[in-house]
C-alpha cells in the first residue's frame, strides 16, 4: 500500500516447487505448515508448465521439492526444513538445538528416508515398469527391507510419543509421508501395533492431515493401487 506518496512493495516469500502427491514435497510442506510459515507455490503439473522447466534448469538431477528464496535455491526435503528453521524460525523447532538431540533427531531422519521410503519407492516404481521390465528379485529385497525397518521401530516406539521422545521434529516430518505410503505399499497390518498406532498419530496431526487433504484428488495415480483408508 501507498505510504507517504511511495508505494511499498510486499516482502518476497519463499516458493516451494511441489506436488501434493509426492512424499518428499509433503516433508518440506508439514515444516513450512507446522510454523505457519508463508510462502508460496510453484505447482509441478500441466497448469504450469514452466514450473517444471525452472526447476530443470536449476537442478539437472530434476528432484523436488525445490524451495527458490530470492535467488538462492535450496534441494532436497531435509535441507529445506533445516534452511527454514535458520531463515524463517518458528514457534515448533524442527531441529532441537542440543547436539546430541539434533543428531538422533538426523539420524532418524535419515533411516526413514533410507529405510522406509527408498524400499517403498522400489515397490512403486516397480509397478510403473513395463511387464517383462520388472524386477522380482529387487521387489522382495524392498518388502525385506520395509519388514526389518518395521520391526526395528516398532520396538523403537513403546512408550514414545514422536520418533525422537516428545517434541515433534524434523524426524516426524519424515515419517508422516513415507509411513503412510509404506503403508499403502506393504502394510503394516498388525504385525507392528506400535508403529501403526504412530503412524495414526501423525495422520492426525494437523500439518500432515492438511498436506494428506490437499493429495487426495491425485489418488488415483497411485500405482499399486491406493486402498480405501487414510
Amino acid at each position: 500500500m501507498p505510504v507517504g506518496g511511495h508505494a511499498v512493495s510486499e516482502p518476497k516469500r519463499p516458493i516451494l516447487y511441489s506436488h501434493p502427491f509426492s512424499s518428499y514435497c509433503q516433508k518440506a510442506l508439514i515444516a513450512l505448515y507446522e510454523n505457519g510459515t508463508e510462502f508460496d507455490i510453484r505447482m509441478l503439473g500441466p497448469d504450469d508448465p514452466d514450473a517444471y522447466a525452472d526447476l530443470v534448469a536449476r537442478w539437472p538431477v530434476k528432484r523436488f521439492p525445490m524451495l527458490m528464496d530470492g535467488g538462492h535455491a535450496v534441494h532436497e526435503a531435509s535441507i529445506i526444513i533445516e534452511y527454514l528453521q535458520v531463515h524463517y524460525p518458528g514457534p515448533v523447532r524442527l531441529i532441537p538445538g542440543d547436539t546430541d538431540a539434533a543428531l538422533e533427531v538426523r539420524m532418524l531422519d535419515r533411516f526413514f528416508d533410507n529405510y522406509i521410503s527408498t524400499p517403498q519407492q522400489k515397490l512403486v516404481f516397480d509397478a510403473l515398469r513395463p511387464q517383462d521390465r520388472r524386477d522380482p528379485y529387487g521387489v522382495e529385497e524392498a518388502r525385506t527391507m520395509l519388514d526389518a525397518a518395521y520391526g526395528w521401530l516398532d520396538a523403537r516406539m513403546v512408550g514414545r510419543e514422536w520418533a525422537a521422545g516428545d517434541s515433534f521434529t524434523l524426524a516426524d516430518c519424515a515419517a508422516a509421508p513415507f509411513l503412510f505410503y509404506a503403508d499403502w505399499s506393504h502394510p503394516l497390518g498388525e504385525r507392528f501395533p506400535q508403529v501403526t498406532a504412530y503412524r495414526s498419530r501423525l495422520l492426525a496431526r494437523p500439518s500432515f492431515a492438511r498436506a494428506v487433504d490437499e493429495a487426495r484428488p491425485y489418488r488415483k495415480y497411485f500405482p499399486l493401487g491406493a486402498p480405501d483408508q487414510d
